[in-house]
């Protein structure tokens, strides 16, 4: 950001909205760092995190700050134990819930999901998005992605958001979709993914936050 304000950008989202896409191009137009669920995604095997884990970190040449943050964790009083639970569905949120704070204090970006809005809550510079669609775009977006077959489309559509839901309130103790955790909500089905990149920008302009300026399009 040229004024120098912090920004951490959370986008919680519902399965099919474009989450993803939309978070990527904010990265790459407002010129901050960008974690989604695939880097921060914890698995187990020897170590208790997989060796992907660290590559993912190296694939920006000289971004290793992700693999920095996780080989720096010790198990410290309120860390994540490095012990025989290591794997444990709730040490590995506490690992992952770390990782995410030392990347926001570290720098501007955006996160996606991983209760990062709550994780991060009063945050300097921390700005929660939600983006929700309706169900037709999603059913239509998802069938064009193939990644099911598609009479089986909105069945899995359901069962991500299911799940979704069911991860924020068990970690935050919160309702997933309740407008009080977030700062802006946005309808893509409305607004496309362009019309949502804008919406977002326009928001952090009302903050105060002065935006990058593409070349391309100055």
């Amino acid at each position: 950001m040229k004024n120098g304000k912090r920004l951490v950008i959370t986008i919680g989202r519902q399965y099919g909205s474009g989450g993803r896409e939309i978070g990527a191009r904010l990265s790459e137009e407002l010129g901050v760092g960008f974690y989604d669920k695939n880097i921060l995604r914890m698995d187990s095997d020897e170590s208790g995190i997989k060796e992907s884990f660290y590559h993912m970190a190296d694939e920006k040449a000289g971004d290793k700050l992700l693999y920095k943050i996780v080989k720096s964790l010790t198990p410290e009083l309120g860390k994540p134990s490095l012990g025989p639970d290591l794997v444990a569905a709730d040490n590995l949120f506490r690992f992952q819930s770390e990782v995410i704070r030392k990347l926001a204090a570290a720098k501007d970006c955006v996160i996606i999901g991983r209760c990062a809005d709550y994780v991060l809550d009063g945050m300097d510079g921390l700005v929660r998005i939600f983006l929700y669609a309706d169900m037709d775009y999603r059913v239509e977006r998802i069938t064009r992605l193939g990644y099911y077959d598609p009479k089986d489309v909105k069945k899995n559509i359901k069962r991500m958001d299911r799940e979704r839901r069911d991860y924020h309130r068990y970690y935050t103790g919160k309702d997933w979709e309740n407008v009080e955790n977030y700062d802006l909500m946005l309808n893509t089905a409305r607004l496309g993914t362009d019309g949502a990149v804008e919406a977002v920008k326009n928001y952090l302009a009302l903050r105060g936050y002065e935006l990058r300026v593409d070349e391309k399009q100055a």
